[in-house]
């Protein structure tokens, strides 16, 4: 069946399925709805707004989101808690706080600037506390080849033709955000194949869906994890691999699966503890990964990596967070923990640091505004600091101030 008359198909089965749901069910809603995830804050509470690296890359990132602000309506609203700002807006407010940076002031005169032109808006966090865990996800480089064998039998997978997402909010407003992701099979919409159907028992093999094959099957677990990677092939070129889209399964932690199974203690707790543990017991790799039934379809690009708005990431001012609640492409403040490392590897402590970000990127672990996830780049530091980052900390968001036309 066509693309065009699948779709078609299944627009009675949702319409029935919304008439079913709005009579039947009570609607499901956030625990934390947009409005209710920022509060505005007065000037004796903002934090102190000191940057731990240079601005030179803090520019980068803000000419990234004024990209993406181009490319949509002037007039498409931008919520930060209970106040909505235009795109428009929102490009001023960038550009202007761009050209306060070009004059690096000291970190006083920058916040007595942010305290006279700014608003500043904190994220509820978790419980309404105002505390957000933070963690880190970077680009990992993997071996691939563009032909499958004994030495790259694993497939990194292209979007499927029969994969099918339907977004409710155009059948009913009330599920504006709301989507199912799923196939169509005679005429009935089910859920997509999960990663247990998928890679184990082949749901996908042999249909053309397959971009290349890497070597490693923890090495495409993690790919599948942070959304992109740098893919090393048998003649030294480079190809990049982009997150797509996926199968709308839920996410599960792999990480908390061996916690509680009490497999690694949670003081313990990295990714890279992960991968040490897979190597020494690698009989129970398939049903720890399958315990993570989404599955994450990709893309070959240019350049990257690519966040959710379609923007390159910077690394060490790109952060994600749950993009239903917090405005996209937006300038942000955040204050948490990084590593220091040694020349070996070795972490020997962590430091408290603030930086300014921009929110360009968005997961499937990221979800209520208690949780926010900084993009590291690629190399050894960045898949370090990203493996062992769990810290908490603060996450704050500016926006220019409106002057009322009288």
């Amino acid at each position: 069946m066509k693309l065009f008359d699948l779709r078609h198909a299944i627009y009675p089965i949702i319409l029935g399925l919304l008439l079913i749901l709005s009579a039947c069910v009570p609607k499901i809603k956030l625990p934390v709805t947009a409005p209710e995830a920022l509060v505005k804050i007065r000037s004796h509470q903002f934090p102190d707004f000191s940057d731990d690296i240079p601005y030179g890359s803090l520019e980068t990132a803000i000419d990234q989101s004024l990209d993406y602000l181009k490319r949509i309506n002037a007039s498409t609203p931008f919520r930060f808690g209970p106040d909505t700002f235009t795109a428009s807006h929102l490009a001023k407010s960038m550009k202007a706080f761009q050209e306060l940076i070009k004059q690096t002031p000291p970190a006083d005169e920058l916040k007595k600037a942010i305290e006279t032109s700014f608003w500043v808006y904190r994220s509820v966090g978790s419980n309404g506390s105002g505390e957000v865990l933070f963690t880190g996800y970077y680009e990992p480089d993997l071996k691939g080849s563009l032909r499958p064998s004994p030495g790259y039998p694993h497939p990194v997978y292209r979007k499927p033709d029969d994969w099918v997402c339907v977004r409710l909010g155009l059948f009913n407003p009330e599920y504006t955000d709301e989507r199912i992701i799923g196939r169509c099979v005679s005429q009935t919409l089910i859920p997509y194949f999960s990663r247990k159907e998928i890679d184990s028992q082949g749901s996908l093999r042999r249909k053309g869906y397959e971009l290349l094959w890497v070597s490693d099957r923890f090495d495409l677990f993690s790919l599948h994890i942070q959304g992109s990677g740098r893919v090393l092939l048998e003649d030294n070129s480079v190809v990049r691999v982009n997150y797509d889209c996926s199968n709308g399964r839920p996410y599960r932690s792999i990480g908390k699966l061996l916690i509680n199974g009490k497999k690694i203690p949670m003081e313990e707790m990295s990714m890279q503890r992960i991968r040490s543990y897979m190597k020494n017991h690698p009989e129970e790799m398939e049903s720890i990964f399958n315990h993570n039934e989404s599955y994450v379809f990709f893309r070959l690009v240019d350049k990257g990596p690519m966040g959710a708005i379609e923007v390159l990431l910077t690394p060490g001012r790109s952060v994600a967070t749950d993009l239903r609640l917090f405005p996209k492409g937006s300038l942000a403040f955040i204050q948490t923990e990084k590593p220091l490392v040694d020349e070996d590897g070795t972490i020997r402590s962590w430091k408290t640091f603030g930086r300014f970000v921009l929110n360009q990127d968005t997961g499937g672990a990221i979800l209520g505004p208690g949780r926010a996830d900084l993009f590291f780049g690629n190399g050894p530091y960045a898949e370090i600091a990203a493996g062992h980052m769990k810290h908490r900390g603060r996450l704050y968001f500016l926006v220019l101030k409106q002057v009322k036309e009288s």
